[in-house]
């Protein structure tokens, strides 16, 4: 039952990632996405990621801030990989601010 909470918690976000990203015609932020791939490869995190999610704590340990307006209590925790890529792209769209972008 958590898991079913989880993924759709996990697909609303999505949902709402992508209601707030910008019109079509803007170019996702594909440099900051690769950026934050490196970070989580240089930290040796991106398998675990890919396979269990991202803690929102640890985003946060390594300077990731959320954006005015976001509601973590409200997302899942651990993030999805599709979800934090997905964030990534959305420029300053997203909910959160990522300094390596």
């Amino acid at each position: 039952m958590k898991k079913l909470a989880t993924t759709a918690a996990a697909l609303a976000l999505g949902a709402a990632t992508i209601a707030a990203a910008p019109a079509a015609s803007a170019a996702p932020d594909t440099a900051c996405q690769k950026a934050g791939l490196a970070v989580l490869k240089d930290a040796g995190l991106l398998s675990a990621v890919a396979k269990g999610g991202l803690p929102i704590a640890t985003a946060v340990s390594v300077g990731v801030v959320p954006r005015a307006g976001t509601d973590v209590a409200s997302l899942p925790d651990p993030l999805p990989l599709s979800v934090v890529l997905a964030d990534h792209r959305a420029g300053d769209d997203s909910l959160f601010i990522y300094p390596w972008c």
